[in-house]
């Protein structure tokens, strides 16, 4: 962990405040104790809520145990299964945590909008934050409050959804290449048809949530044939379903998904066909379709008895048009401040380095999105590689459909574009109406 010392130790001069009642408009500075650094801080205790539960939650709890100890600071965390009612219930009745960590930053924005939310541009290093993120993770956690746009939070735990999923052992037995670009992922397809199989599987079955499955691709294809301008327009309402840039990612998706031949068992079965059965045909003797595209939680889907690296792999998604570079549709958590006390900055501040999940990383289960993390920490192969590919990206955007209202994105988004790969509604009828369901 000497890494994680290292980083902590770098902290000293930009997270040693003194001890002071209230709010504070600028970051405060104090002289440090050259035989306790920390003693302002040390004994002090601060409050976090979020979604961590059960084993996420210890891995959690292991990975701040370095700060904890050196800092003196209690880091005492709180997860609950119905995060999203107790967290209304804690800030809008006057008792907020010190810290919260949203799973989903559509709903930290409402908190932003009336005002609940301390904005870390007026607590932070903000030289130091804003040098370990992309820019992106930056924009994505700029919202509007009643006073204007605020630095709203630092994200911690991340995932990657651009992945395309393959036996490995069989397409290396076929003679098939990786693909890195679209012309070659089409001439890809082109050959696997040639041989008698389908490219793809595909299922956007899931219970009550049927349909989220096509709205990630819907996403992908929205970050690879248009601007983050207009994702950004989209995901608020400011850009129309029924428009020509929203059209022609749904059209790319259907390109791949209703071309006969192009999807095992096609387009009738898509709709029918369960998210986590979908990719179980890859590991059948022969293969009965080639590629699967989905987030790096698929693997619970698969064989017991796959390995990765050897019986399957991933590439990352390639992107439709050059213009918009190398995209990367994301998931994760970001960490708000809704007290402002010292050792609460400090605590945040420490959040927007990697040394913060540097021991869930080893632990597995976690991505950083970090400037400073390093490969080196990942443990297994798919979360190294998943890393890779976020550290590679020019640009992340958030799932588009978690970020629109819930009459929409978990609403009419889902179930329009299941009756669209279904049949039942054309193109036009499925885009109408998901814009008619649209709050004022």
């Amino acid at each position: 962990m000497k890494k994680t010392l290292l980083v902590l130790l770098s902290l000293l001069l930009i997270a040693s405040f003194a001890i002071a009642g209230g709010q504070q408009e600028e970051p405060m500075s104090a002289a440090v104790d050259a035989d306790d650094p920390y003693a302002a801080v040390r004994g002090t205790v601060v409050t976090m809520a979020g979604p961590f539960v059960d084993s996420d939650a210890v891995k959690f709890e292991n990975s701040v145990k370095a700060f904890e100890e050196m800092t003196g600071i209690d880091i005492q965390y709180e997860g609950s299964k119905e995060f999203e009612a107790s967290i209304a219930i804690s800030i809008e009745g006057g008792s907020p945590p010190d810290i919260a960590d949203f799973p989903q930053p559509g709903l930290l924005k409402n908190f932003v909008a009336k005002g609940y939310v301390v904005d870390l541009n007026k607590t932070l290093d903000m030289d130091a934050v804003k040098s370990n993120y992309i820019q992106s993770w930056l924009d994505m956690a700029t919202m509007d409050s009643p006073d204007g746009p605020i630095m709203a939070g630092v994200w911690g735990r991340v995932n990657g959804k651009s992945l395309v999923w393959y036996n490995k052992a069989e397409f290396d037995a076929a003679g098939y290449e990786v693909p890195t670009t679209w012309a070659e992922l089409e001439a890809l397809q082109d050959m696997i048809m040639a041989d008698g199989d389908s490219p793809w599987c595909v299922g956007i079955e899931s219970g009550a949530a049927t349909g989220w499955a096509m709205t990630d691709w819907v996403e992908e294809m929205m970050l690879r044939t248009t601007s983050l301008e207009n994702y950004d327009k989209w995901v608020a309402g400011e850009l129309k379903f029924d428009s020509p840039e929203v059209r022609e990612a749904i059209e790319t998706v259907a390109d791949i998904w209703f071309k006969d031949g192009m999807v095992y068992g096609g387009r009738k079965s898509i709709a029918t066909t369960s998210f986590g059965d979908a990719p179980k045909v890859m590991f059948e003797k022969p293969p009965k379709a080639w590629m699967h595209k989905q987030g790096n939680f698929i693997t619970s889907f698969f064989p017991d008895n796959v390995v990765a690296g050897t019986d399957y792999d991933f590439f990352y998604l390639p992107t439709v048009k050059e213009e918009y570079g190398r995209p990367v549709l994301v998931a994760g958590d970001i960490y708000a401040m809704f007290n402002d006390r010292p050792e609460v900055r400090m605590v945040m501040q420490y959040f927007a380095t990697g040394a913060s999940v540097e021991g869930w990383v080893k632990a597995g289960g976690a991505i950083s999105p970090h400037k400073d993390s390093e490969l080196s920490w990942y443990t297994n192969d798919v979360d190294r590689k998943v890393a890779e590919v976020i550290q590679n990206a020019t640009s992340v955007r958030f799932d588009g459909s978690d970020l629109m209202p819930g009459q929409v994105g978990a609403g009419s988004f889902w179930k329009e574009m299941t009756a669209y790969v279904s049949g039942s509604k054309t193109l036009d009828e499925a885009l109408k109406a998901i814009d008619a369901s649209w709050p004022e």
